[in-house]
C-alpha cells in the first residue's frame, strides 16, 4: 500500500494553510487526530514545532516553514536521502512560478514575491532536496522580468539555462506554475549573465496604468519612476510616493 503524508496539528491556521498548500500541489494527505491510531499507510507526519514531541512515529516533519515542511515531507515519504536528479523551471513575470522536480516528480511549487526574490527561493529548494546532478530552467519570454531573475541567479552562483517555453502555458488555475513545470523538463541554452535590464515602452505604460489604478486615479508616476519600478530598482509604493513628493 503507498504510503501517504499526514496532517496533525490542533493548530487550526496551520491546518487551513498546510491543507490549502497540499491540495495546491495535488499531494495525497490524511487528517489525523492526536487521540486517535496512526493508520499504517501514514509515512510522514507534518505538524508544529510546539506539537512534534506528541507525535508517537519515528518520521516527523515540524518545520516553521509550511512550504520548508512539505517539501521535507515528501522526501521522506519516498525515502530519499539524495536524488538522482533535480530540475527547477521558472516561468518569468512580476511573481514568478517556480517548480521543482526530483527524478521525474514535482517535488515542490512556489510563487515568489518578485523576480530577485527567485534567486533565495531556489537556492533553498536546491539545499532541501540534495542530488547528484542538477539544472535550473527559465523560459525566455518576458525578457525584462527574465533578465532581472537571471542576475539575481548569478549572483547566487547558479547556472541556468534559457528554454523556448513557447506551448508550456495552459488555461488552469495556476498558469505559471503549470508553465514552471513544463519549463523544468524542457534542455536549454545555458545563460551567460549579466544581462541588461531595459523595460519596454509598454511595460512603461502598463506600470504608469497601475500607478494610477493603485492610487486611486490620484497619481500617474512619470515614466523614469516606471522604468525603474520595472528594474527592480524601487517598488510601485515608493515610485507612487516620489511622484507626490514632487507634484
Amino acid at each position: 500500500m503507498p504510503k501517504v503524508l499526514g496532517v496533525m496539528t490542533e493548530d487550526f491556521r496551520l491546518y487551513h494553510d498546510l491543507v490549502a498548500e497540499l491540495k495546491a500541489r495535488d499531494i495525497p494527505f490524511v487528517s489525523l487526530s492526536f487521540s486517535r491510531r496512526i493508520p499504517e499507510n501514514v509515512g510522514v507526519i507534518v505538524t508544529s514545532p510546539k506539537e512534534a514531541d506528541r507525535v508517537r512515529r519515528p518520521h516527523v516533519v515540524a518545520e516553521g516553514d509550511i512550504g520548508a515542511a512539505i517539501a521535507r515531507a515528501v522526501q521522506v515519504l519516498h525515502g530519499k536521502t539524495e536524488w538522482e536528479e533535480v530540475l527547477v523551471g521558472i516561468d518569468p513575470g512580476e511573481e514568478p512560478g517556480v517548480a521543482v522536480v526530483g527524478d521525474g516528480q514535482v517535488l515542490a511549487t512556489y510563487h515568489a514575491p518578485s523576480p530577485e526574490a527567485v534567486a533565495g527561493i531556489v537556492r533553498d529548494a536546491l539545499g532541501t532536496f540534495p542530488s547528484a546532478r542538477r539544472r535550473v530552467r527559465i523560459g525566455h519570454g518576458d525578457r525584462t522580468n527574465r533578465n532581472r531573475i537571471l542576475n539575481a541567479l548569478a549572483r547566487e552562483s547558479l547556472p541556468t539555462e534559457i528554454v523556448d517555453e513557447a506551448g508550456t502555458t495552459d488555461r488552469t488555475q495556476e498558469p505559471d506554475i503549470d508553465a514552471a513545470i513544463k519549463i523544468a523538463f524542457v534542455p536549454g541554452v545555458r545563460a551567460t549573465p549579466p544581462y541588461d535590464v531595459e523595460p519596454t515602452p509598454g511595460e512603461v505604460r502598463e506600470i504608469q496604468r497601475r500607478s494610477r489604478v493603485s492610487s486611486e486615479g490620484g497619481v500617474t508616476i512619470s515614466k523614469d519612476l516606471a522604468s525603474r519600478v520595472a528594474r527592480g530598482e524601487i517598488t510601485l509604493d515608493e515610485a507612487i510616493r516620489k511622484q507626490r513628493h514632487l507634484e
